[in-house]
This record gives structure tokens, sequence and C-alpha cells, in this order.
């Protein structure tokens, strides 16, 4: 069974930084493509990055780009996520998921990841 666990959340001023890890356990890690999404309150979760099996390629959604960086390393199962030069609009609960279904391309969505943790709060005030 996957288990994955986020963990690095908090309450940072903006233009601060947070860096957040994700452990999975149950599962053939380097076998999936991992992301973290994020969701604020009234809206719809969104897919912000996104790391290929080996870890050689990435992709992200243009409100971080630039700012955000994915990383995972396989030997300890773990995926994480830099943030830099933090906004308040940046504030949402943070969520990594597994996705063991894309082949080619990249993941557009939740319906592409089949597992999820249980997700870190992020707040960034101004």
């Amino acid at each position: 069974q996957v288990h994955l666990t986020e963990t690095g959340g908090g309450s940072v001023q903006a233009g601060g930084s947070l860096r957040l890890s994700c452990e999975a356990s149950g599962y053939n890690f380097d076998k999936y493509i991992m992301g973290w999404f994020r969701q604020a309150p009234g809206k719809e979760r969104e897919l912000i990055a996104a790391i290929k099996w080996s870890g050689d390629a990435t992709n992200y959604a243009d409100s971080v780009k630039g700012r955000f960086a994915i990383s995972r390393d396989n030997n300890t199962n773990t995926v994480y996520l830099q943030m830099n030069t933090l906004k308040p609009e940046d504030t949402a609960l943070y969520y990594c998921a597994a996705d063991p279904y894309t082949v080619a391309g990249w993941p557009r969505g939740v319906s592409d990841f089949s597992s999820w943790g249980q997700g870190t709060q992020v707040t960034v005030s101004s």
C-alpha cells in the first residue's frame, strides 16, 4: 500500500523560503512520477510541480516557475519542494502525490495520480 507523508510546512513572511519533504513507502518509488499539488480555500487542487522517475526532468506550473524547485532522492524514497520568494498567494495546503500511469509526457492533473499524502499547510503573510 502506497503511503506518502509530507512535512515542512509552516508560516513565513513574503519573500521567505520553505522546503517541503514527502517520504514515500509501500511501492517502487523510482517507478512513479511524483508531483506536488496545492489547494487554497475555495479553489481546485492545482498541480504545481512534477518530476520524472530518475529526477532528470521536471515540470512546473507558470505560477511557481522560477521560484520553486522539485527534486527527489530515490535512495531515501523522498521528494522535495524547495519554495523560494514566497508570496501570500502561495498560501495553501500542499500535497505530494504519486503517478503510476503516465509513460510519456507529463501528468496534467488530479486524475493522473493514484496516491496522496495528508497535506501540509503553508501560510505566507504579507
